[in-house]
């Protein structure tokens, strides 16, 4: 029969036919979507495990403490490193502020730090900038300061603007004054301040009777390196 046999024709082109067809339609879209960039499936994660396995680091870090004369220690950076097996951890963009028994009070700026526990030592490099409360503001290119108590040395030449004008030396030491007695009371009655900050090796001194015009120090001049003169000062302006 004529009819019959058209159709199973049909059905038989049709059984080929429409496979065929949507195999093309699934060939066409994939051609024509957009092609995935592995790299770029998750945009947001831009942190190197591996690194971060090999150098671990906290960000923002803040440290606080006590020394044995009464001098609260607050210090913060912009990120630090846990102590390894040296037993000394460190930091960069070191900000640490001493709050002393007296009153005073001191800001040092680094760009580098490293706190070992073992010594007591905090030790600030990469240049140092030391402002006290008193009117003191120095520079160095790197210090040294104690955790344990108030106290610290420079490693470095050292240029200083202060009350009685502008200061330069080899090195400088911030220690405590003996003579101006152990009790808040003693030193209020003295009327000075228990800490000196003490200025040695090649110091000059241009006296200024109403203080720098500048009150941020100039770079340190490391040109001489021969301590011929030691010349203590207190923190509040007046020689020792």
């Amino acid at each position: 029969m004529p009819g019959v046999d058209r159709h199973s024709r049909l059905v038989g082109w049709l059984k080929v036919g429409l496979p065929l067809v949507a195999l093309a339609i699934l060939s066409l879209l994939f051609l024509v979507a957009d092609r995935i960039d592995p790299s770029a499936a998750i945009p947001y994660a831009q942190v190197d495990v591996e690194a971060l396995a090999r150098d671990p680091r906290m960000t923002a870090p803040s440290y606080a403490g006590l020394t044995d004369d009464g001098t609260a220690i607050d210090m913060t950076a912009h990120a630090a490193r846990p102590a390894g097996e040296t037993g000394i951890a460190s930091a960069e963009e070191v900000t640490a502020r001493l709050a002393m028994p007296d009153g005073g009070s001191a800001e040092i700026t680094a760009a580098h730090g490293e706190i070992d526990d073992a010594k007591g030592e905090l030790r600030l490099s990469g240049g140092v900038t030391y402002a006290a409360s008193t009117g003191y503001r120095l520079r160095t290119p790197g210090l040294i300061a104690a955790l344990d108590r108030t106290g610290a040395r420079s490693t470095g030449p050292v240029s200083a603007t202060g009350p009685a004008g502008q200061i330069a030396a080899q090195d400088f030491v911030l220690t405590r004054d003996s003579d101006a007695g152990d009790t808040e009371g003693e030193t209020g009655k003295a009327g000075g301040t228990p800490y000196l900050l003490v200025f040695s090796g090649d110091v000059r001194v241009t006296y200024l009777p109403d203080g720098p015009a500048d009150r941020n120090p100039p770079d340190p001049n490391p040109t001489s390196q021969n301590p011929t003169s030691q010349n203590p000062t207190r923190p509040d302006g007046s020689p020792e």
